[in-house]
């Protein structure tokens, strides 16, 4: 019963679609996300640059995503001037000698240095309110499932502008930097705004997408403030609609 004696009320929710999405690049299969299957090639796009594979748009020669038996793969072809990376990568994560160097190796590839940010968080903080009264309206996947993130570009006085969802908080943020990587738009003194904690990994991505400033609904882990505070990357974690943290 509710609170006010009525009998409970049954609703039908869509669920939200998750299935493996494999990376190849460079004719290498580099990586298997769980994802929702939309805006393919956005995830790989960002993804791409998340993983440091690729620098720009151009550095993608050619991408074709199909269906396979239990999932979708999505191939890239990277030009000649990057196509290296992914087979260095490769051989940093599946190295089998047992020296004991190889530990070291991989930790020092996660825990690379980030590129001091060129441009920095110079709005207003009044602006990420602005954005959350907004995204709901703009996530119609999450409307229907209420089981996917939500990733959001945010101009300076926090309107949303484009916005990407998925099952995986760092899917939602991979598609929306790809989306745009591919058509060559800048943040422009705009910000972020994602529907989850702040990981250092979506701190990473913000940082190589040369985002100046995240924000988050939940709070930092210790390593993400330590990498945004590196970098310059301003954060403002915990944002909900009566009060945020802000850092840098």
């Amino acid at each position: 019963m509710t609170a006010d004696g009525a009998p409970p009320t049954l609703t039908d929710r869509a669920v939200a679609v998750e299935m493996p999405v494999a990376i190849e690049v460079a004719g290498i299969s580099y990586a298997v996300l769980m994802a929702t299957p939309a805006d393919l090639e956005d995830l790989a796009y960002g993804f791409a640059l998340a993983e440091r594979l690729i620098d720009r748009a151009e550095d993608v020669v050619d991408i074709m995503a199909h269906r396979a038996e239990h999932g979708i793969i999505v191939r890239l072809t990277l030009a000649d001037s990057v196509a290296h990376r992914a087979l260095d990568r490769v051989r940093h994560r599946v190295s089998e000698s047992a020296c004991g160097l190889c530990g070291v190796e991989n930790l020092e590839q996660a825990m690379r240095p980030l590129p001091p940010l060129a441009t920095r968080w110079r709005g207003d903080d009044t602006a990420v309110f602005r954005a959350l009264s907004e995204l709901d309206a703009m996530q119609p996947l999450n409307h229907r499932t209420r089981a996917v993130h939500g990733a959001a570009v945010c101009r300076i006085d926090g309107m949303p502008w484009l916005v990407r969802e998925d099952v995986g908080r760092h899917n939602a943020f991979d598609k929306v930097i790809g989306a745009m990587l591919r058509v060559r738009q800048d943040w422009d003194g705009g910000f972020a705004l994602l529907t989850s904690r702040c990981s250092y990994e979506l701190v990473e991505k913000a940082v190589l997408a040369g985002c100046p400033m995240l924000a988050t609904i939940s709070a930092p882990t210790s390593l993400a403030a330590e990498r945004a505070a590196a970098a310059g990357l301003a954060l403002r974690v915990v944002a909900r609609p009566d009060g945020l943290l802000a850092t840098q």
